[in-house]
């Protein structure tokens, strides 16, 4: 008997600049995205304490993106489990042939509203 990993959907709220405020500052507004097929796990205690230690913020989840995904995930917030979180750090990505299963960039996420 096979079973197969799939991802859930997570909606993503890309980014995107539609103006400057008064002090030259910019500001963004969201647009809703559902991205299919994304892997979600806790991330460990050790690495819970590292991510706090490195950015000041405090990892909750790992998202596992599906390879061909071109969205831009940095300092986006995203939805998912009815609850919102906001993906910090830099992507970590592998290179895409050599990644046996259908995912090969990882973000993580903090707790968010």
């Amino acid at each position: 008997m096979a079973t197969f990993l799939h991802g859930i959907p997570v909606t993503l709220y890309e980014r995107t600049q539609s103006g400057t405020d008064a002090f030259n500052a910019p500001i963004y507004s969201e647009t809703p995205v559902t991205v299919e097929n994304v892997l979600v796990s806790p991330v460990s205690a050790e690495a819970v304490v590292g991510e706090l230690q490195l950015y000041g913020k405090r990892a909750v989840y790992e998202l596992c993106l599906p390879k061909g995904d071109a969205h831009d995930w940095e300092d986006c917030r995203v939805d998912f489990f009815g609850q919102r979180f906001r993906v910090f750090g830099p992507a970590q990505e592998l290179i895409e042939s050599l990644t046996p299963l259908d995912w090969n960039k990882k973000v993580k996420v903090e707790r968010y509203g």
